[in-house]
């Protein structure tokens, strides 16, 4: 039996790939403001059988290790479609794309549509809570290189998972996008807190906000209520083939400022905005503490990050801790000198070279959907004892602050290994 499935099944699969019989079909974005609309989401389909959903497609596909490859050609079908219909650069086209997509080589035949895209329309990206839960790092790394070309980024599915609320600081999308259930659902604390997430997220960046599942005038008013700008769903139009001819956009999507590592380390971001104080590492001990409790007191998950200069400060009281706080938290990452990639169950290592400044400091940053903190502290050296060595530090509790600071940490996770080939 071939993995994944019976024989006739991956030979089914094989001809749908082989032989082109991915389409796509176009679902309308409108503007809520003027009911006019302002874009298309390209959905891929498959030829009736077994293989006709997009759900079925990658469902073997991920069994069969293929997704990047039926991901290409569900890009290159939304890009031949698109490109045929004559869609122009006023109205954005978005793409739903694997992050793993965009670090494997695409196959020759699909250079030159995906070439010819990137030049003639305005793409938008679309990444799912699934990318950010199974590998951050790589997410990150997709997002700055996508950035570098212009391309704008959608967080899809938000509200259905609690990671998007708490990495959605850290991708700054340039829209985002509310997931069906809290448009078609009760208004209940959990959506509300969803919304006020969303709402305060995009009166910081400027992010637009879109809201998914539109199919009754009273889902209308219900996303309208909650400060959505966009549209869309079956009440605007079902997916399908694009128009012959196209309107005037009247709402010109936004582009983010995302944040930049404007410093070698967090220590020296925080310390050019607010004013350093000195102290021992038996002070640092208890602040850190302090914060790191913020994360099993916290109602929402967090993202938190953390120094420990040498893997030998990372010792065996401290795994089991960090165990505890990663199992409340969305994504934990701890950095050191010989830090495996892996030093404990949920955490993700960051290994730090000698001549890293980074080395030197002690850090801890919690960033959750309404809550941001952060110490960040840079060892002084000297003959001190042990817990009375001394430290320079900044605790601050402002939002982009804390955002900007962890840039540094994050750009640290990088992947070094693959191109972005997207």
């Amino acid at each position: 039996m071939a993995v994944g499935g019976p024989p006739d099944a991956g030979a089914a699969f094989d001809a749908v790939l082989s032989g082109g019989l991915i389409h796509a079909v176009y679902q309308p974005i409108v503007a809520l403001g003027s009911g006019r609309t302002a874009g298309y989401e390209a959905l891929a389909r498959g030829p009736a059988g077994e293989f006709a959903s997009p759900d079925a497609l990658f469902r073997h596909a991920a069994q069969v290790e293929r997704v990047a490859e039926l991901d290409w050609a569900c890009g290159s079908a939304a890009f031949r479609g698109a490109l045929a219909a004559g869609l122009p650069r006023r109205l954005p086209l978005f793409v739903n794309v694997e992050p793993v997509t965009t670090r494997t080589p695409p196959p020759p035949e699909v250079l030159a549509v995906h070439e010819a895209a990137l030049a003639r329309l305005q793409v938008v990206v679309e990444l799912t809570e699934r990318s950010l839960a199974a590998d951050p790092a790589s997410l990150l790394s997709t997002i700055l290189e996508l950035r570098r070309r212009s391309i704008r980024i959608a967080l899809d599915d938000v509200g259905a998972d609690p990671t998007s609320l708490a990495m959605m600081p850290l991708l700054s999308p340039d829209v985002i996008k509310l997931d069906r259930s809290i448009v078609q659902g009760r208004v209940t604390p959990s959506v509300s807190a969803v919304v006020n997430a969303v709402l305060a997220e995009a009166e910081r960046t400027g992010a637009a906000v879109l809201a998914e599942g539109i199919e009754t005038p009273h889902h209308l008013a219900i996303a309208r209520s909650m400060g959505a700008t966009l549209g869309q769903g079956w009440l605007f139009g079902r997916p399908g083939p694009l128009p012959d001819t196209f309107g005037q956009a009247d709402l010109v999507l936004a582009q983010v400022d995302a944040p930049t590592a404007t410093a070698a380390t967090p220590f020296e971001v925080a310390r050019k905005h607010r004013p350093v104080i000195r102290t021992t590492k038996q002070m640092l001990k208890c602040l850190s503490r302090h914060l790191e409790n913020k994360c099993l007191q916290l109602a929402e998950p967090a993202v938190l990050l953390a120094t420990f200069q040498q893997i030998r400060n990372f010792d065996e009281h401290a795994r089991r801790r960090y165990h505890e706080l990663a199992e409340r938290c969305v994504f934990t990452a701890v950095y050191g000198q010989g830090m495996p990639a892996h030093p404990a169950e949920g955490i993700r290592g960051g290994p730090l070279r000698a001549d890293d400044p980074l080395a030197g400091e002690w850090t801890v940053v919690v960033l959750a959907t309404h809550f941001a903190g952060g110490l960040f502290a840079c060892d002084r050296g000297g003959p001190g004892a042990h817990d009375d060595r001394e430290f320079d530090f900044v605790l601050t509790y402002d939002r982009d602050l804390v955002i900007e600071a962890a840039q540094p940490l994050l750009h640290r996770l990088v992947p070094t290994e693959p191109d972005t080939y997207w």
